[in-house]
């Protein structure tokens, strides 16, 4: 589940595709230490923009998200290629202990 950086996490995540094009983040599905999936709803998207991942190296589309009343940041790093099915990978930052 981890990349190469300790602190990108890259999670699989339930996406809505829009008619007009919109990407919406609705679930993220995060394995813990046991290797279960645990499911977290998105509550709210509050904000997207370009950003770089500040922790974890990379940039992409940053998604400001609520999740459980807490807001935290999901990113969207695009793939370079611009064919094939690969579009990009979701990554969150590791929270320091």
């Amino acid at each position: 589940m981890t990349g190469g950086n300790a602190a990108k996490v890259t999670v699989q995540v339930m996406v809505e595709f829009r008619p007009d094009g919109f990407m919406i983040p609705r679930e993220i599905v995060w394995i813990d230490d046991s290797g279960e999936e645990v499911h977290y709803p998105i509550d709210r998207v509050r904000e997207v923009c370009q950003a770089a991942a500040q922790k974890a190296g990379g940039q992409g589309d940053r998604y400001t998200i609520v999740v459980n009343g807490r807001e935290t940041y999901l990113f969207f790093e695009r793939s370079a290629s611009l064919s094939g099915r690969v579009i990009g990978t979701w990554f969150v930052e590791r929270r320091s202990a």
